[in-house]
Formats: C-alpha cells, sequence, structure tokens
C-alpha cells in the first residue's frame, strides 16, 4: 500500500513497484484517516508511508495503528533525510529519500520480505515511542495475534520458565522478550522487580503488607498477589512513598 499525499509520488511509486516481481499494489491513501481505514480493511503486508502530510503525518499513523494477526512492515518515504534516520534508528525496517529511485525500491521490499509478524509488530511499537516519546510500547502475543500494549495499562511480569507472562486488568498475553529484557527497556519508569520472576507496575499496587520480619505480600489493583523479601519490598515502598 503507497501513502502520500502527492498523486505523482504515488504514481511514481506505484510504477516502480509493479516492476518488482510478486509485488501487487492494493491501494494507495492520500492522508493519514484514509491509510488507518484501508490498513486496517486490506491488510497489506507493506506500507511505503510519507512522514510529512497535512492533518496526520507518517508518525501519527504510526502512532494510531492498533493490534491483530496482520501488521504491516512500515518503511518510511521521506523528502528529509534526517526524518529518515530518525525512523530508521526507531525501528522501521527501512526508508526511502525522495525521488525514489528502482535499485533502494527493491532492496526495501526484498528487506520488508524478510520480516515476520512479530518483528513488524516490534518495530511498529518502537516507531510509536518516537511518535509518543514517553509512551513505551510492549508487544504481547495471543494466539496467532500481536498486540501494542502502552506501559501503564500493564500491571506485572510473570516469568514461568522460558515464557513470560503480561499481566493486565482484563487479560494476559505472552511477552515477546525475557524479563531481563523488559526490565531494562522498562528501567526508567514504574516496573520494580519484586521477585527473580516477576517485575510489578507500582502504579498499580493496592496494598503492601508484612507477612514477616522479612516477607511482604504485595497485592495489585486487579488482586494479583507477589511475595516480596523486605529489601526488594523496600524499593516499592520509596517509589511509593510509603
Amino acid at each position: 500500500m503507497i501513502v502520500d499525499d502527492e498523486p505523482i509520488a504515488r504514481r511514481v511509486l506505484r510504477e516502480e513497484l509493479e516492476l518488482i516481481d510478486n509485488v501487487e499494489v492494493i491501494g494507495e491513501a492520500a492522508d493519514g484517516a484514509s491509510a488507518l481505514q484501508k490498513i486496517g480493511s486490506q491488510h497489506p503486508d507493506l506500507v511505503l508511508l510519507d512522514l510529512e502530510m497535512p492533518a496526520m503525518g507518517g508518525l501519527d499513523v504510526v502512532r494510531r495503528l492498533k493490534h491483530g494477526k496482520h501488521l504491516p512492515v512500515i518503511v518510511i518515504v521521506t523528502a528529509y533525510h534526517q526524518h529518515a534516520l530518525q525512523a530508521f534508528d526507531a525501528g522501521a525496517i527501512d526508508y526511502l529519500l525522495k525521488p525514489v529511485g528502482q535499485e533502494r525500491l527493491s532492496q526495501a521490499v526484498e528487506r520488508a520480505r524478510r520480516v515476520t509478524g512479530r518483528q513488524a509488530t516490534e518495530r511498529i511499537a518502537q516507531l510509536q515511542e518516537i511518535a509518543e516519546p514517553r509512551t513505551r510500547r510492549i508487544v504481547g502475543k495471543v494466539g496467532e495475534e500481536y498486540f501494542l500494549l502502552s506501559a501503564g495499562e500493564i500491571y506485572a511480569f510473570q516469568a514461568e520458565g522460558d515464557l513470560v507472562w503480561i499481566v493486565t486488568a482484563k487479560r494476559k498475553y505472552l511477552a515477546t522478550q525475557t524479563l531481563k529484557e523488559l526490565e531494562l527497556r522498562l528501567k526508567n519508569g514504574s516496573f520494580r522487580r519484586i521477585h527473580r520472576n516477576a517485575l510489578v507496575n507500582v502504579d498499580h499496587v493496592r496494598k503492601m503488607s508484612a507477612l514477616s520480619s522479612q516477607r511482604w505480600l504485595i497485592t495489585m489493583n486487579n488482586d494479583l498477589e507477589f511475595v516480596a523479601s523486605k529489601r526488594q519490598a523496600r524499593t516499592v515502598r520509596e517509589l511509593l512513598s510509603w
């Protein structure tokens, strides 16, 4: 799918894409709102997304992408090299500078072919963090669907063997990262490790009860309970100013 507010730019990209084997252009969008609607209904594998569009730019489109079985690979298209580098560093699989050449376009398509569904979702999550710098996005999985979760809605992460579960108010998701990776990524936020198998979001802690001089029971707003040592509970109390 091609998303660009300039008709000539869309036509050029379409003509170039039609020269690449096994590529079908299933749609075009001239603005961000149309792009979101068509991405949701047509499920493209690859979206060539212009960053600079009136009303709703490319990063605004990325920020509003939700979840599902099929999230596309995003390739940023821009006339500004600085924006392209920012997008690439943030997790876009590739970027194209206008005017787009046939060779670079072919390379971007080939890179996109090698991206898995999980990788596409994680890269969108990283782009969303650039679009909203204070918002961390975590990828969770249920069946074959990948969900983009904001850190604020997560109550806790629980490790069970090699699996890590993401616990929210209504359901659990399978994490795509290890507990250690999640702890490092969220270290400047509200999450604290209270057990070797658990990270909790202190914003969702309801109460802390002393079980003994060395152990504390931490109860979350959804009634999930964790037992923490005195040393581990101290970090939670300090953050809560208890």
